[in-house]
Formats: C-alpha cells, sequence, structure tokens
C-alpha cells in the first residue's frame, strides 16, 4: 500500500525541503534593516514593478481600452490554438481527411478574425 503512495510522499517532501531552503536562504541573504529611519518595506514600496511603471500611480491613473483589448485578443487568440493541439495529436494517428478539413477550416476563421481585428485598428497601440 504504501509503496504507491511512495511518489506522492516523495514529492511532497521534496517540496518542503525546497520551500524550506528558499525560506532559509532569503533570510539568510535577503535585504536587511537600513540605518536610520527608512525600512527595507519602505524602500521595497518605491521600486519600480518589473514592467518599468513607478510604484506611485495615482488613484485616478486608468489604463487605455487598447491595453484591455490588446489582452482579451491575446487570449482569445492564444485559447484557440491551444485547442490545435489536441487535434494534432488526432490527426497523426488516423489518416482522416476530414479532421484535416476541420483544422484548416478552423485555422482559416482564425486568420480571418485576425485579418479583422487588424483593419479595425485594434492591435494599434495607441
Amino acid at each position: 500500500m504504501l509503496h504507491q503512495y511512495l511518489p506522492v510522499l516523495v514529492f511532497g517532501a521534496l517540496g518542503i525541503l525546497v520551500g524550506g531552503a528558499f525560506a532559509t536562504l532569503n533570510l539568510l541573504l535577503g535585504p536587511k534593516k537600513l540605518k536610520g529611519n527608512e525600512s527595507s518595506a519602505a524602500i521595497r514600496q518605491m521600486d519600480p514593478y518589473e514592467c518599468g511603471l513607478p510604484s506611485e500611480v495615482s488613484k485616478t491613473f486608468r489604463f487605455g481600452v487598447s491595453f484591455y483589448l490588446v489582452a482579451m485578443l491575446f487570449i482569445l487568440f492564444d485559447i484557440e490554438v491551444v485547442f490545435l493541439y489536441p487535434v494534432g495529436a488526432i490527426l497523426k494517428s488516423t489518416d482522416s481527411v476530414f479532421v484535416l478539413a476541420e483544422v484548416i477550416l478552423f485555422v482559416g476563421l482564425l486568420f480571418v478574425a485576425l485579418v479583422y481585428v487588424w483593419r479595425k485598428g485594434a492591435l494599434d497601440w495607441r
């Protein structure tokens, strides 16, 4: 019985070991408190984000509509392309012309949608 759960136990122990090692390294090598009144947390709040935007953004700061539009289009086309992977695995094992025609139709519709979005100017960053 224990033999069946051994991989799960090993994976859990490995996760706890790696997590503990990273936490210990963070305590040993991480930033310490600074001299004076400023703490490292106050300094970290002033650092820019990974994208380069300053962290002192006013509450009235608004992203443009084009940002959300490009993000939604990326998700839309990304999810549709993910659907092609299982079809590719099925197409490899079968010699069906019908499946190939369906894939070509699907990619054609994706291409038409991409051309439409491109012509409407939704991909232009303003």
